[in-house]
């Protein structure tokens, strides 16, 4: 069997072609849950350290440094030690229905932990740089029973933070350590010691792991009260590490997506661990670590990824740094999603590396990726292309109230609605589920798109208002109740403005209470002292004589999100300048793209254009929203 295709009982040595939309309806005659050999992460992670068992599994770079030693865990010994954290687990009383979760930066243990905790329980991945009282506030809402931390180690302050909240975790039944000292009296354990007392070679609780069992916990969304728990099967897992392996096949992958995010959980970590493939962790850090960016084309010559693959400020962040002679033609594709690829990246890595740069979509309600670039159609950059084998995708017209009327027309903008084996069952808190299906099974994506003639579909903006920095959700809610809070606000609104790095950034705009006055900086520094989350914290802050409203008096976030792009770009293109040119900008709707920047241009003379037009479009194309430029 093909080492990509482990998953599926039915692929031989061959990946089937999805040149067109029939071979993947001929592909789909066979009824998905006939075709996958796995029902859970555990089986699919078994099936996986089967193929060679000792090759590697994980290479781990601490300083994501190309001639250093790597850490190396083979298939054998990482799945061996996923059983002994899963029985560890058992021990301390984790059943099915029972949540694992974990603060933790990219280690070995923190994919054990992940997957050991989907076999005996629930895993909660939580992202360890938020602050404690939101941390807290996602191990109340999960349940947790069993806590797994990085202990006290200089430069971090993740055991600084369980330090604080724990006392006020009353479900919480013990902490486990991970490098650290444990405090038994304490109910503190060492995650190491505890894991290397059980088996390996079975579970003993004898679980016989359903395909539709919960597999994980996902946080997504708000910030403040209740949290969003998006609610995993195994079966939306599985789903997720077959399609990736089958769509984008790669012996070895440069991991450095966070695994509290589901395309570093599944759509790489688990699809190339159970394909039996190689994940080179760089460093504890990720992507975050400078050295990953800095020496990522040697360690494309080291380590030979066939697939480049992550969020799009990672690759344009790559872009800046220079090949030098690396040998980099084992790269035959590049895939990012998260948040839209700027065109001009994609065009870049194109001339680069001469490999086609597909786009992906994805949602932590669809287990990640469920739109996709096929491999062998033609790349249309801007577009996410089309849906996944056995995903289904459509763009649909809803009424005031967010239910469904009817689908749109070719070209139509309307809401993306996609659905398919990856499809959540809803959050874990009933009240987040109004609005989350169009239709059963149809999970409402929040984005606007439209589909084209040939069935590409293209995002055109977002009908939620969820910020996305860098493929970091952020939920403005926050913000602006912490504006609220500020005797001299009246109104506030936060919103995202186009960004060339992190395709957006987080800027608010407030309306000042009759008679008073205060400075936009004093009101950064207000929210910079109460956010939970310092990614949210907004990059600029208008005062404003009036926010928009909309008929009923609710705030248009529309009009603000072009307002924001109109004085974004009139910034970037403030140093265009030719004697007797005036160059204005404007935003508005656009019935295909959803906006457009217009760049109006007056009093050039015919000589000056070409330097002008120049200068505009490399200042506005690595912008995700697209311009044109109007002469007068």
């Amino acid at each position: 069997m093909g080492r990509a295709y482990v998953l599926d009982r039915l692929i031989g040595d061959e990946r089937p072609s999805f040149a067109t939309a029939a071979e993947v309806e001929r592909f789909e005659v066979t009824p998905y849950d006939e075709r996958i050999a796995a029902q859970s992460t555990y089986d699919a992670l078994r099936l996986g350290a089967a193929v060679n068992p000792d090759a590697p599994a994980i290479l781990f770079l601490p300083n994501a440094d190309p001639n250093e030693t790597p850490v190396c865990v083979s298939h054998r010994q990482f799945i061996a030690r996923v059983t002994q954290v899963a029985n560890m687990f058992h021990e301390l009383g984790v059943g099915a229905d029972d949540v694992v979760s974990f603060l933790l930066p990219l280690l070995p243990e923190s994919l054990m932990t992940l997957f050991g905790a989907e076999a005996a329980g629930i895993a909660n991945p939580i992202n360890p740089l938020l602050e404690p009282s939101q941390i807290a506030e996602i191990l109340r809402a999960a349940n947790t029973k069993v806590l797994v931390a990085l202990g006290p180690i200089p430069g971090t302050q993740i055991w600084e933070k369980v330090a604080r909240i724990k006392d006020g975790l009353p479900n919480l039944k013990a902490i486990l350590v991970v490098h650290g000292k444990r405090d038994e009296i304490n109910s503190v354990y060492s995650f190491n010691d505890l894991a290397d007392r059980e088996p390996a070679d079975r579970l003993k609780s004898g679980r016989m792991i359903g395909a539709q069992d919960t597999s994980a916990f996902f946080h997504t969304g708000g910030t403040t009260g209740m949290p969003k728990l998006v609610r995993h099967s195994h079966r939306n897992q599985v789903y997720q590490a077959w399609l990736m392996a089958l769509l984008f096949p790669s012996k070895t992958l440069l991991f450095g997506l966070p695994l509290f995010h589901v395309a570093g959980a599944l759509s790489q970590g688990l699809a190339m661990l159970a394909a039996g493939n190689t994940i080179v962790v760089l460093s504890p850090s990720g992507w975050r670590n400078p050295n990953a960016v800095s020496n990522i084309w040697r360690l494309v010559e080291r380590y030979k990824p066939e697939v480049f693959g992550g969020v799009p400020t990672v690759m344009a962040a790559a872009l800046q740094v220079p090949i030098d002679g690396a040998e980099v033609s084992s790269l035959q594709v590049c895939v990012a999603g998260g948040s839209a690829i700027p065109v001009a990246v994609g065009r870049a890595y194109q001339e680069l590396l001469k490999v086609p740069v597909l786009e992906v979509f994805g949602m932590t309600e669809m287990a990640s990726a469920c739109l996709i670039s096929y491999p062998e159609r033609e790349v249309r950059l801007g577009s996410v292309g089309h849906a996944a084998p056995y995903s289904r995708v459509r763009v649909v017209q809803l009424d005031a109230d967010g239910k469904y009327q009817r689908d749109c027309s070719v070209n139509a903008i309307g809401v993306l609605a996609v659905s398919g084996p990856g499809a959540f069952s809803g959050y874990l808190s009933e009240s987040h589920n109004r609005g989350a299906f169009i239709e059963p099974g149809w999970v409402n994506s929040g984005d606007l798109a439209r589909l084209d003639e040939k069935g590409y579909v293209w995002l055109t903006g977002r009908a939620k208002d969820l910020i996305i920095r860098g493929g970091h959700n952020i939920d403005p809610i926050v913000i602006e109740e912490i504006l609220f809070q500020h005797p001299a606000v009246a109104l506030a609104a936060v919103v995202g403005e186009p960004d060339a790095y992190a395709g957006e950034l987080p800027v608010a705009f407030v309306q000042l209470k009759p008679g008073l006055r205060i400075e936009a900086a004093e009101l950064i520094a207000f929210i910079s002292e109460r956010t939970p989350e310092k990614a949210a914290t907004p990059v600029r802050l208008y005062l404003i004589d009036m926010i928009p409203l909309t008929g009923v008096g609710k705030v248009f976030k529309p009009a603000l999100r072009l307002d924001a792009a109109q004085r974004r770009v009139t910034q970037l293109l403030s140093d265009v300048r030719e004697p007797g040119v005036d160059i204005s900008v404007t935003t508005g709707s656009h019935d295909r793209l959803g906006s457009l920047i217009t760049v109006t241009v007056c009093g050039a003379q015919e000589s000056a254009r070409l330097e002008i037009e120049n200068q505009v479009h490399a200042r506005l194309n690595p912008l995700p929203m697209r311009h044109e430029i109007a002469w007068e």
